[in-house]
């Protein structure tokens, strides 16, 4: 169940509307075959469920027009008969209303799982990503990695002396400093490169398809712009990374952290703001 619903997700939206007009084509037909004696209408309920969860709530409003006009269509062909010539057009206002309702509720679902889901992922001071959703992402990247037999590279940082800035200016201004480190990452990386707050002061930055060379110079450049704005700021605070290239995937999250915790730590015990490099799996 969940690879079919993995790959509908993966479809162009063109695709499966198309999908879904195709379908209403053929449970009107099978309405039509049919007659009215068998009742095969609630079939229609499933190309506007495809629709609507996959693609869009106005593309299920769509959807959903199309198979109450359907609908009505089969009630003239298949030999249906109304004491009241009306009666088939007050039955598609009905049937329109119950599809556009069940439109509604299921976008309205779809929209709020997607909220909660996204909540669920971001940290609620930064915006970025949290430990658990870059431990899900970076499992990915590992598998991934190993499959195709490409490196990646992993940036381990540390705040400084951060509880500085909070006994001397107050924790306002702490949380403003986090911000401002993890705008300024997420500024500088590619949108395929992946940011998280592990929590308090230390974040991670994932390099997907990124050797050793580029890395350092994408550490350097977030080093250097970060080290110039606590300066503006008058924040006493540095930074240490730990940077990693896995030319080999390792076999776990928890061990490629490892890895990269003990070079930022590595770091910090040379005197802080320091960047410790290592290319493993050479």
């Amino acid at each position: 169940m969940r690879n079919i619903v993995d790959y509908l997700n993966e479809q162009p939206k063109s695709r499966l509307t198309a999908l879904g007009f195709i379908l209403v084509a053929l449970v009107g037909l099978l309405d039509h075959l049919t007659g009215p004696e068998l009742f095969v209408s609630i079939f229609y309920f499933i190309p506007i469920f495809l629709v609507t969860w996959f693609t869009e709530g106005r593309i299920g409003i769509v959807i959903s027009i199309a198979s109450a006009l359907t609908w009505l269509i089969a009630d003239f062909t298949s030999g249906a008969h109304y004491s009241h010539p009306a009666i088939p057009y007050w039955n598609m206002r009905v049937r329109l209303g119950t599809f556009l309702i069940i439109a509604l509720l299921l976008s309205t679902l779809k929209h709020t799982l997607e909220h909660e889901k996204e909540l669920a992922r971001t940290d609620s001071l930064t915006g970025i990503a949290n430990r658990r959703y870059f431990i899900e992402l970076a499992n990915a990247e590992i598998n991934r990695a190993g499959r195709y037999k490409h490196p990646f590279t992993i940036i381990h940082l540390d705040l400084d002396n951060f509880k500085k800035v909070n006994d001397r200016f107050g924790h306002s201004a702490g949380d403003a400093l986090l911000r401002l480190v993890a705008s300024t990452i997420r500024n500088n990386i590619r949108a395929t490169d992946i940011v998280a707050r592990l929590g308090g002061d230390e974040f991670v930055i994932l390099l997907p398809e990124t050797g050793p060379e580029p890395a350092g110079m994408i550490a350097s450049k977030i080093q250097e712009i970060s080290l110039d704005l606590m300066q503006k700021n008058h924040w006493p605070v540095t930074l240490s990374s730990g940077v990693v290239t896995f030319i080999q995937p390792p076999s776990t999250v928890d061990e490629m952290l490892k890895i990269s915790d003990g070079l930022m730590y590595s770091a910090k015990n040379k005197g802080k703001n320091n960047i410790k490099y290592e290319v493993l799996g050479k």
